[in-house]
């Protein structure tokens, strides 16, 4: 009898245990990024015809992101605090999933101008940005207009905890011909460099060669820069891009007065690594809707390597 019972009460336990897991694993979410309700293969939309823009989290907490070694180039923009905040731009087929997404700002309306009318992906603005990205020649894919195409990681915490589904934003219209920098073989003015360190305030970048991969491998504040989906991040170009930046107006940046605004219109100097050699070079960028172009300085053009471009946006 007493064996009788203690069977039913172990078995009556474990269902107790399974039950209570269960609940857990509903309750915890998706984890580390992963779409909860993934596509079929049959869903997922072909090479997009034009530019998606994802703005993406870069804080510790928002480590490691997801869907970044799949961007032609990503942008680091300052933010407040001397943080940094991430613009990453998809031709062709995105991954599956995106983020963490955060809200966009002033200095992402001036970069995507020469992009034609990109689609953009972002969680929100302040109030008095949202104006300008209404009227901006961009399609807006927030929240408020595609909500399917989010969901949250509820094992991070919020506001870190964001996500894209890429395949359910909308297209916008074909980027301009020669909006990216063009790529080609280097010139002969650069000297040999295999590491680089481009310092914000409160973020600390590192850019290691590797032969082997033919890349750049990417640290940020001493940790080696990862992705969920596919590990070390890395870069076969870095270009450090000395612009001016001035702090917004409440009026412009809403809560923050003092968002920095990188001007990413007119000239300046910079440096860019790539094949293990590091060229000094100018920028130019006549008008809004004009591209961006580099240059050695004795004013030959200067193209990028074939593969993932960083452009780190750096007060003058």
């Amino acid at each position: 009898m007493k064996k009788s019972w203690w069977i039913a009460s172990t078995a009556g336990a474990l269902v107790v245990v399974a039950a209570a897991v269960l609940i857990m694993r509903e309750l915890s979410g998706p984890a580390n990024g992963t779409d909860p309700d993934p596509p079929s293969s049959e869903a997922v939309s072909p090479d997009r015809r034009t530019v998606l823009a994802v703005k993406v989290d870069n804080v510790a907490a928002a480590r490691p992101q997801t869907g970044l070694s799949a961007a032609d180039l990503v942008y680091v923009e300052p933010v407040e605090g001397g943080l940094t905040r991430l613009l990453a731009l998809y031709r062709g087929r995105p991954p599956a999933v995106i983020g963490p997404v955060r809200s966009a700002r002033a200095t992402d309306l001036g970069l995507l101008a020469q992009y034609g009318r990109p689609a953009l992906a972002y969680s929100g603005a302040a109030p008095e940005v949202l104006p300008s990205l209404r009227s901006a020649s961009l399609t807006s894919a927030s929240p408020a207009e595609v909500p399917d195409a989010y969901f949250r990681d509820d094992s991070r915490p919020s506001p870190h905890n964001f996500y894209l589904r890429p395949h359910q934003v909308p297209d916008g219209e074909v980027a301009p011909e020669g909006a990216f920098p063009a790529a080609g073989a280097a010139p002969g003015s650069g000297v040999a460099a295999t590491t680089a360190a481009i310092r914000y305030p409160a973020a600390a970048f590192t850019f290691t060669w590797s032969p082997e991969i033919g890349r750049y491998l990417i640290g940020l504040d001493g940790t080696p820069l990862t992705t969920v989906d596919s590990g070390r991040l890395g870069a076969a170009t870095i270009v450090e891009q000395r612009v001016a930046v001035r702090l917004g107006e409440r009026g412009e940046t809403g809560t923050v007065p003092d968002s920095p605004i990188a001007q990413t219109v007119g000239s300046g100097q910079a440096t860019m690594w790539r094949d293990g050699q590091r060229f000094e070079a100018t920028w130019e960028r006549a008008a809004e809707t004009a591209p961006t172009r580099f240059a050695t300085v004795s004013g030959q053009p200067l193209p990028v390597s074939d593969g993932p471009l960083w452009i780190l946006l750096v007060p003058a």
